[in-house]
């Protein structure tokens, strides 16, 4: 049986929140939670309907270390359940379709102000309540729209409005906190902004479809 250990009432009240915002935004989600080798940590990363990645760690352990489970069983174990040690659902993992990146070769881009951040959200939110599509929802090209260019040493990330909403949507920008940034990183393959309830990722390019 899966078992997640958070000995932490706080990490749980982090978890559990950050589920609960990802449930909020697709009551269907499900949650990969990946023991981080050697650290004592577990990652939990969800797909957000911007397709955009979201992740938030927290301390503590999960058996076995890769799984996938329902956000919603997720959420009610943390929530409803309690206690240090506890059963996050059954494995799911055939329900996870999203390729996550690797932990290693990334590199400080820059570190934005978080209330440009959050303005901007705010910003492309109204925009995009004023663009709704016939499905209810912004049209892709409104979502795939550039809103920053972030310039490092030797990379140039253009950021998307999908981020920024992703960012906003699952809670994780604070504009309230004088001083406070979201850092940007990124490999060759991905782009990071890091905020400080959690981060977003993209693919910054991407995969071609394989022929066969």
């Amino acid at each position: 049986m899966p078992e997640l250990r958070i000995p932490d009432e706080a990490d749980r009240e982090t978890l559990g929140a950050f589920v609960a915002r990802a449930v909020r935004l697709d009551g269907q989600t499900f949650v990969r939670l990946r023991q981080r080798p050697g650290a004592g940590v577990v990652e939990a990363w969800v797909s957000t309907p911007f397709e955009v990645l979201a992740t938030r760690a927290v301390a503590g352990e999960i058996t076995p270390s890769d799984i996938t489970v329902s956000g919603n069983e997720l959420l009610a174990a943390l929530t409803v359940v309690g206690g240090e040690r506890m059963d996050p659902g059954p494995a799911r993992d055939i329900m996870w379709h999203s390729e996550l990146p690797a932990a290693e070769g990334w590199q400080l881009v820059d570190e934005l102000p978080v209330i440009v951040v959050a303005d901007l959200a705010d910003r492309g939110v109204t925009l995009a309540k004023d663009n709704v599509g016939p499905h209810g929802t912004p049209p892709a090209s409104l979502m795939d729209q550039p809103v920053l260019t972030v310039t490092g040493e030797k990379v140039e990330i253009k950021v998307q409005l999908r981020c920024l909403f992703a960012l906003s949507g699952m809670g994780f920008l604070d504009s309230t906190i004088a001083g406070d940034v979201v850092r940007v990183t990124a490999t060759d393959s991905w782009m990071r902004l890091d905020a400080r309830y959690g981060a977003v990722l993209k693919r910054r390019h991407a995969l071609l479809p394989l022929l066969f």
